[in-house]
């Protein structure tokens, strides 16, 4: 199992909207791909409270590869993505890294 997690930064004020795109949109889409998430975060405590952190878990590379490229190149995503950012863009950047657990593992 490989465990992505992403890190969106969104611009001043945009946190709610990007919310809304996962909850009215994104995860309808990520089922329809078999993209399963693994849980969503929002910062209390730290830098940034304009931050949501989510985990995704794919069965290998190969897995996020075939299921993140039909999912970015998915119609219904590209015109909802441009729907919810005609009020401006709401990401500033995105970090991902692509985890592994380790052998003392709770997760594998």
């Amino acid at each position: 199992m490989i465990m992505e997690m992403r890190v969106y930064r969104c611009l001043p004020g945009r946190l709610p909207a990007l919310m809304k795109r996962f909850d009215t949109l994104t995860l309808k889409l990520w089922d329809k791909h078999g993209i399963k998430q693994a849980g969503f975060y929002t910062t209390l405590i730290g830098t940034s409270n304009q931050e949501l952190t989510y985990f995704v878990t794919w069965d290998s590379l190969a897995d996020r590869e075939k299921k993140w490229t039909a999912f970015q190149s998915d119609p219904d995503w590209i015109a909802g993505r441009a729907k919810s950012e005609e009020d401006g863009q709401i990401i500033d950047n995105i970090v991902s890294q692509l985890l592994v657990p380790t052998a003392f593992s709770s997760v594998k």
